[in-house]
């Protein structure tokens, strides 16, 4: 039924008067803001979260939460997780999950670290890391599509085999690489402009493509119904195992900018680089969000998620206490993220 044919409801004499000859019925739902809203309220419940804590935190100590120098700090490192939670989102919609980020940040920065330390460009450093990671993503997603391995148990193997490598080929040294304050790369990608660190406009660039991507390409839609109902994509026409790979792809692009942002940022790579971005990623993903479920996600609600986390550990001790606190608030946080969650948001599946 047109809108042009369905009656006025809010009428019951819309048949018989004459002022209402002709209009047209809306749902309450047409309403721009209430469309608004009802398509983003996982982000926007998301941010209610973050205002929420932000608020506790500033009333716990005002002082050092109206100082320019925590929020600093926070955005300093807070792409490094962006680079990652963003590719993520795209694989949790898919229906799979991606366990061996972390040591895919650690190989691509590695392989950052020994074009840089043998002299070369570090533009074509990050080239290298960006290729690195993009073959690892294709190696994990091919194992699990066309190698029929659950997500889950091959992610988890391969983030033990690459970091196992890299153990054993670096016998756990670092690399110092302090030429890197001097480069152009650094000027461009880790330097400061007024006092805000320039890696944070990037990472905002990386969130606003991907939503776009997500949300208005059809690749974002392809990702979407795969992750929905594979079957229904197949009969669509969509090619669903070359669209799982690619997600797994993304993913490892995502890692390779991100540890190399990591890189660039302390001058040093360490053997370890990537592990302690696990928990907090996959955290920050379903604050956001994004269900375990499949189908549907939300990129934004992704990134605002990450901020939250990235907030909690720095909150929690300028409040007064102690570290020991830290993981009793997290656990605390994304418990009460995901209640909200299952309380907004229908459960399509």
């Amino acid at each position: 039924m047109s809108k042009a044919m369905e009656p006025d409801l809010q009428s019951p004499f819309s048949g018989s008067s004459g002022d209402t000859v002709g209009k047209e019925w809306r749902h309450p739902s047409d309403h721009w803001l209430r469309g608004f809203v009802l398509d983003n309220r996982a982000s926007l419940g998301t941010l209610g979260v973050f205002i929420v804590m932000m608020a506790v935190f500033m009333i716990a100590n005002p002082t050092v939460f109206t100082t320019w120098y925590l929020y600093s700090s926070v955005l300093t490192t807070l792409p490094v997780a962006l680079f990652v939670v963003v590719p993520l989102v795209f694989v949790v919609t898919c229906g799979e999950i991606d366990l061996s980020f972390p040591a895919t940040m650690g190989f691509a920065s590695w392989v950052f670290a020994l074009v840089v330390q043998a002299g070369y460009d570090p533009f074509l450093g990050i080239a290298a890391a960006v290729i690195t990671g993009m073959l690892l993503g294709f190696l994990v997603g091919s194992l699990v599509v066309y190698g029929g391995l659950s997500s889950l148990i091959a992610t988890l193997g391969m983030n033990f085999l690459l970091r196992g490598l890299i153990q054993i080929i670096n016998e756990g040294k670092s690399m110092a690489l302090t030429g890197l304050a001097n480069s152009p790369a650094y000027k461009i990608f880790s330097s400061q402009i007024l006092g805000i660190p320039v890696q944070i406009f990037w990472a905002i660039a990386f969130v606003v493509l991907s939503a776009m991507l997500y949300n208005r390409h059809r690749f974002g839609a392809q990702v979407k119904v795969v992750g929905d109902n594979p079957d229904s994509a197949q009969q669509m026409g969509i090619d669903v195992k070359r669209v799982r790979v690619k997600v797994f792809v993304f993913v490892g692009i995502g890692a390779a900018i991100a540890g190399t942002f990591s890189v660039m940022i302390n001058f040093t790579w360490w053997p370890t680089a990537g592990d302690g971005y696990l928990l907090p990623v996959l955290a920050s993903v379903f604050v956001g969000g994004t269900p375990t479920w499949g189908g549907i996600g939300t990129v934004v609600g992704g990134a605002i998620g990450a901020v939250t986390v990235s907030f909690i550990q720095t909150g929690v001790v300028a409040a007064g206490l102690s570290g020991f606190y830290v993981q009793f608030f997290n656990g605390l946080i994304i418990i009460l993220s995901l209640l909200g969650h299952k309380w907004n948001q229908a459960r399509y599946r």
